[in-house]
């Protein structure tokens, strides 16, 4: 196995920071996060150097930005710059002999001025666009105080020019994009042509580095050409300090990062959403592998996001300054990355300090994607340790090395507590069960410390691409009220289909029946799921279950928004309040999502219910008319009946008495069928009258659902939040608040309050009560369409049984006649072989009466045979009918 023993860069990771943050986007290079400080005194720090002097407010005597600069200030250095802003930067300033700077600290901020203009401070244009604003602004109370008020413009005077340029591309450095240790990145545009584009603009710290560190991003881009990595245009040099431009793709829509941060995202990402990261990130990574590429920073801020023309997103991964080639068997022993998406082992040598003398593999960026994967599907770290992973590192690092086999998250919600451990994503993720069970698996097997144990990358493509290359089946289980996303392949049959459904709903496959679009769906056990019928969230395969004791109402599973709302304090403080904001904004924006949802699952039920109902209908008439046929057939045999007893009692003599007795008993059986068939007719017409009493007050939970306002009533108050939570960005951005500022401020608070406190009640009182009334009235209403459903199958099989008797009794009246027929002849027989008698009638009167009864007998017989005939084919027709199917 070769090992490449290279440069240990771990500067990026070595800056002090100014205070720990809670918030888990934080990067150890300063390129992403936020860290909030109101700290009024600046203490010392062990890291500082023994000379180094630190400046406190308040000072001992007021001094102006001009003022001259004492001789005891000569060797004050500014080591620290507390910046109350979304992006706080913290700033390690080099000594400089020639430099004397004066340090003022007022709430929190720390202006500097002295005899060497700013530029050579080499501070940020966020930093020094805030002090140009904040000196123009003029002075509080507390600064005037100070003697700020006798400040001069020399620090607004003395900015690093605002627009830079290469020979073919110009851009305003107010206009940055992303900044980190070693270059700062801005939108730009070509002199040419006016189009867009990114310039990633290297300081002079990046020139510390070694030359073969420095060329290998450029080497990288260059040699790296997909549609899922961000693309290198051109490498160029500014005209004045010659720093080095790297001319990049623009990506107008931001980083995954910012999707996650907005408050919409905060319970991560939904999931079409989700499914467009794991397949641009897949592919991207894919791209690195085959040309033996190992990123090794993975995270959400590495990876842009652009919209193509058909409105659909496109992941790119971006800053390959870390970057290096390295193939499979091959390790490397230099650290970089991000804390939170960093594996066990370089987070125990670049965060805690411990000395190891390990080396890593291309699979330590598995273990960034898992939790790239994790936070993009939840909103939130996999691994957290109480007062955040900033905070307690040494509890971060055993949560991620003891995590449990199978575990995908470890949470630590105590001081000092134990780990609650988690081994599917939680219950507010977006995902659905079937992408759930799919992708478990594969965040359990990438999340391992154990580089001998975590799946390698081709593993992990081909579990990944499984997914991507199934397609989804939507259904909807009427009895349970639950939606389902079915994931197969396109080249399964009909019966991986149904085990699939099985496994997430628990009904055996031959019990499944479906609807769709108003019908039954029939599916043959051969047909193959690309063939199936195009579903959607909205217009599912409906599941019906004709299980003798179908399933129990599950409905939609929620955990309470209640439960996630924050708490606001009194005290104003912009930094906690725009936290809080931006948790209940995103909060109620899953309120809104799961009313919307039980608005959904209420729709499918009526429009299913709509459907059996319509179904059953259908089966009630089929069922009549079956009850019609064998009615015909029953009324046509009765008067045969009739007929064949007139015949026999037409015959001289007892000898027709055993006869009569087997027409009798046909007659008693012809009537019992009869009153089964009157019996059926009036349960058939009381099914249909609670059929129509049920659609009618389907069409009244409609119209009520209609007129529900509910949903517009949350999405207003949401408008409104979202408002207030942009003004608390803005005055997060601000070093202090002015008096009427603040009072605008605290009453916003209050509002926000109120407005949260009104999404929580129109949820809990209208949308949640009404759907669980919803969801009651459904399962009585399921109950008795599984009743008439049951009923009707048992009546249909009731009139077969009566159309078997029928046919039963036909046999008998047919044996009857042909008993009557042989009786006839042996009569006539008979009367042929009685001698001549001498008689007062002529013989030839006789013979002409008797051959008149045969005639009458014959045509009687004749009229028989024909009903027989009828009645025989309307018994065919009905038993060649189908007996009763499930609904």
């Amino acid at each position: 196995m070769k090992q490449h023993s290279t440069d240990i860069c771990t500067s990026q990771l070595s800056m002090p920071h100014v205070e720990d943050t809670k918030n888990s986007g934080d990067s150890t290079n300063g390129t992403e996060g936020t860290t909030h400080s109101t700290a009024q005194t600046l203490s010392p720090r062990p890291w500082l150097p023994a000379p180094c002097s630190i400046a406190c407010w308040p000072c001992t005597a007021p001094l102006a930005l001009s003022s001259p600069v004492p001789a005891a200030c000569r060797r004050l250095q500014l080591w620290e710059f507390f910046f109350s802003s979304r992006k706080l930067k913290h700033f390690l300033l080099q000594p400089q002999p020639m430099l004397a700077e004066r340090v003022l600290q007022s709430r929190g901020f720390l202006f500097c001025s002295g005899e060497v203009p700013l530029s050579t401070l080499q501070l940020s244009p966020p930093v020094l666009s805030c002090i140009r604003r904040r000196c123009a602004a003029g002075p509080n109370r507390s600064q005037r105080a100070a003697g700020f008020g006798r400040a001069q413009s020399s620090v607004a005077a003395s900015h690093v020019q605002a627009m830079q340029s290469t020979p073919n591309y110009l851009w305003s450095t107010d206009d940055l994009l992303g900044q980190g240790a070693t270059a700062c990145i801005y939108k730009a545009r070509s002199k040419k042509s006016g189009e867009l584009v990114a310039v990633k603009v290297f300081n002079k710290a990046s020139y510390l580095r070694p030359q073969e560190v420095r060329m290998r991003e450029f080497e990288m881009l260059r040699k790296l050409n997909h549609k899922n990595i961000v693309k290198l245009f051109a490498v160029e040099e500014t005209g004045s300090s010659k720093q080095k431009v790297l001319v990049m793709e623009y990506c107008s829509s931001g980083s995954l990062l910012n999707v996650l941060e907005d408050p919409a995202n905060a319970f991560g990402l939904a999931e079409p959403e989700f499914l467009v990261v794991l397949q641009c990130v897949v592919a991207g990574m894919n791209h690195l592998r085959e040309n033996g590429v190992v990123h090794r920073d993975i995270k959400p801020g590495n990876i842009m996001r652009l919209v193509g023309e058909d409105g659909q997103s496109i992941y790119k991964l971006t800053d390959f300054g870390a970057a290096r080639e390295l193939e499979d068997d091959e390790k490397f022993v230099s650290v970089y990355g991000t804390e939170e998406y960093l594996h066990p082992d370089m987070y125990e040598r670049a965060v805690l300090r411990k000395p190891q003398q390990k080396a890593y593999g291309v699979t330590v960026d598995l273990w960034s994607i898992g939790v790239t994967f994790y936070h993009a599907a939840t909103g939130r770290l996999p691994f957290v340790p109480f007062g955040g992973p900033r905070r307690n590192k040494e509890t971060m690092y055993k949560i991620t090395t003891e995590k449990p086999p199978g575990a995908i998250a470890g949470v630590q919600r105590q001081e000092n507590g134990s780990i609650e451990w988690s081994y599917e994503l939680p219950l507010t993720c977006q995902l659905s069960v079937g992408l759930k069970d799919q992708l478990v698996p594969i965040l359990a097997n990438i999340l391992e410390a154990d580089q001998e144990k975590c799946w390698g990358f081709d593993q992990f493509f081909a579990e990944t691409n499984d997914i991507l290359h199934r397609i989804v089946v939507d259904v909807f289980s009427l009895q349970q009220a639950s939606s389902h996303r079915i994931y197969i392949h396109s080249y399964n049959t009909t019966s991986k289909f149904l085990d699939a459904v099985f496994k997430q709903t628990d009904i055996v496959p031959h019990h499944q029946e479906y609807f769709f679009e108003g019908h039954p769906y029939e599916l043959d056990p051969n047909l193959q799921a690309l063939n199936f019928c195009r579903t959607a969230r909205h217009n599912p395969l409906t599941l019906l279950s004709c299980a003798e004791h179908p399933e129990d109402v599950v409905g939609v599973r929620y955990r309470d928004p209640a439960l996630d709302f924050p708490k606001f304090v009194p005290k104003v403080d912009v930094v906690a309040d725009c936290s809080a904001a931006k948790s209940a904004v995103g909060t109620v924006h899953q309120a809104l999502r799961i009313a919307q949802e039980l608005r959904r699952c209420q729709e499918l039920t009526v429009r299913g219910l709509h459907w059996v109902i319509g179904n059953l209908r259908s089966e009630c008439s089929r069922v009549l008319e079956q009850r019609r046929g064998v009615h015909a057939v029953l009324s046509g045999l009765q008067l045969m009946e009739g007929k064949i007893r007139g015949l026999y009692e037409a015959i001289p003599g007892g000898s027709a008495l055993p006869a009569l007795r087997d027409v009798a008993a046909v007659k008693m059986r012809l009537q019992r069928v009869a009153e089964e068939l009157s019996q059926c007719s009036h349960s058939i017409f009381g099914f249909q009258g609670v059929l129509d009493g049920m659609v009618s007050e389907l069409v009244q939970h409609g119209q009520q659902a209609h007129e529900d306002k509910s949903i517009q009533q949350i999405e207003c108050c949401l408008e409104k939040m979202q408002l207030i939570y942009k003004q608390f960005r803005k005055a997060r951005m601000c070093p202090a608040l002015g008096f009427n500022e603040e009072q605008i401020h605290k009453l916003d608070k209050v509002n926000l309050g109120h407005l949260a406190r009104k999404v929580l009640l129109i949820f809990q009182e209208e949308c949640a009560q009404q759907y669980q009334e919803a969801l009651a009235l459904h399962g009585s209403r399921m109950r008795k369409v599984c009743d008439i459903k049951k009923q009707l199958k048992r009546l249909s099989n009731r009139i077969s049984t009566c159309s078997v008797e029928a046919s039963e009794c036909q046999d008998c009246l047919q044996l009857a006649l042909d008993k009557f027929l042989q009786t006839v002849v042996s009569e006539k027989r008979s009367l042929a072989l009685v001698p001549a008698v001498p008689s007062p009638v002529p013989l030839s009167q006789m013979r002409q009466e008797m051959a008149l009864q045969m005639q009458e007998l014959l045509e009687e017989m004749k009229s028989v045979t024909c009903d027989l005939q009828f009645n025989n084919g309307i018994i065919e027709r009905l038993s060649g009918a189908a007996p009763a199917p499930g609904v």
